[in-house]
Order: C-alpha cells, then sequence, then structure tokens
C-alpha cells in the first residue's frame, strides 16, 4: 500500500489525478471506477481541468460507478446517475452512455446487481478503481461486517451513513435506507485501486484501513492485500496515523 500524504485538498487533487492518467496511460479503451460522495471531488476536478486542457483525454474510457441509492429517481439531483453526470461525464467530455450505474429501480435488485459485476467483466474489468472512505470505514456503500468476498449487491445503510449523506438532501427523511453497491470483492478484483480522503474526520477511517487489523468492521481494511493501492490523503486525514512517514 503506497501512502501519500498531501498539505491540502487541493494537492491530494492533484497528486491522485496524476497516479491515475499514469495507470491509464497507454490503454486504448481504459475502465475506471467511479465514488462519488465529498472525497473525490478534487480529483474529478483536477482531471477536468487536464481533460479541458487537453493534456488527458478520458473520452473512449469507460466508467463503472460504485454504487447507486435504491428507489430514487434517477432524475433527482442526489442519485449517483445524476451526481456522476455532473461531475464526471460532464467535465471530462464524455458521452453519458459509456459510464454505468448500478440499477436502483430494478423489479429484481439481486439480479440486476449480478448483472452488473458481469458487465463489468464483460469490459475486461476495471483498470483503476477510484475510492472514498467513510467515517465508518465503508467503501462503496460495503458498512461494517460486509463479507469480504461480496460481489455487487443490495445493502441497507447505516443510521451513521445515512447521518453523513443528509448533508445533501433536505433532511434525513429524504436520505433512501438501500442501496446497490459493487461488493468488496469486486473492488479487489480491480488493477488498480485510488483512494482519497481529506479532513479530520476521516482520520479514524484511515488509521483502522492502514495500520489495523484486516477485519469486517472496519471494510476498507481489505486493502491491505491489494496488490496495487494508493492512499491520497491530506495532513488532516493522515493526522492519527502512528507512523505518518509511510
Amino acid at each position: 500500500m503506497d501512502v501519500v500524504i498531501c498539505r491540502d485538498a487541493a494537492e491530494v487533487g492533484r497528486v491522485a489525478a496524476d497516479r491515475v492518467i499514469e495507470h491509464l496511460e497507454g490503454i486504448t479503451t481504459p475502465v475506471i471506477g467511479l465514488a462519488t460522495g465529498s472525497s473525490p471531488l478534487s480529483l474529478y476536478a483536477e482531471l477536468a481541468q487536464r481533460a479541458k486542457d487537453g493534456t488527458f483525454s478520458f473520452e473512449h474510457g469507460v466508467g463503472f460507478a460504485l454504487d447507486e441509492y435504491v428507489g430514487i429517481d434517477i432524475a433527482h439531483p442526489e442519485s449517483y446517475r445524476s451526481v456522476i453526470n455532473r461531475t464526471v461525464v460532464e467535465p471530462f467530455g464524455m458521452e453519458a452512455g459509456r459510464v454505468n450505474v448500478p440499477d436502483g429501480l430494478a423489479d429484481d435488485l439481486d439480479a440486476a446487481a449480478a448483472a452488473y459485476d458481469d458487465s463489468i467483466d464483460e469490459a475486461g474489468g476495471v483498470d483503476v478503481q477510484i475510492l472514498g472512505i467513510g467515517s465508518n470505514g465503508h467503501i462503496g456503500f460495503n458498512e461494517p461486517f460486509t463479507s469480504f468476498s461480496s460481489r455487487t449487491h443490495i445493502v441497507k445503510l447505516t443510521d451513521q451513513t445515512r447521518e453523513d449523506n443528509a448533508r445533501f438532501f433536505n433532511s434525513l427523511d429524504e436520505v433512501p435506507t438501500h442501496a446497490a453497491t459493487q461488493g468488496l470483492g469486486t473492488i479487489m478484483d480491480s488493477r488498480c485501486a485510488v483512494m482519497v480522503a481529506t479532513g479530520e474526520g476521516k482520520a479514524d477511517a484511515i488509521k483502522a484501513m492502514i495500520e489495523g487489523p484486516v477485519a469486517i468492521r472496519c471494510p476498507a481494511s481489505i486493502l491491505q492485500f491489494h496488490p496495487n493501492v494508493i492512499v491520497v490523503i491530506d495532513e488532516a486525514a493522515a493526522s492519527k496515523l502512528e507512523y505518518p512517514h509511510l
């Protein structure tokens, strides 16, 4: 696990963008896994600026979102399809059809989840998986005690996760109770994972992921077994690490 500690969120975005581009370089049809939430926004903004400058192009890339709320209208501004369109598709100059999002409105949610995993396999697998981390150590919506071998599946969101995400909605009552998410096993299949995190609120989760035991109470700790993980964090998120020079 390669841990890079930056001064602030802007530097996190620049360094993470360099690493993403480095691992996608030379791939004719790169496949990227797309996290949502606030963590990757500085990275997406940096990649968007490079796309605008002509130093980066994802025009021929394929994207797979990590997750989607269950039961939310895809036109809702906080559906992850809408979020990905705003933060990735439009800024990167991509065609919307090149980005896939789990189906949270399917009649058979379990079948749709299995089909999502199949579509990733058919695309050749994920070259770079972008990740954030929740305050309880979740990645995607894989909450504590999720099986490490899980594939794309439906989850019930914890109260803490719903409270953390309530800032994106008018009230806690509007936050969906379930989500479709790539599983930990799906995430671990990626050839490279780039995690970004900023702020003291993520410090406990970062410490548990990097320095704690690999345990299902901290889903992100499974990344200790990933062969190619880059963790790009600011000083605040790194503040509780025992060995911050890693």
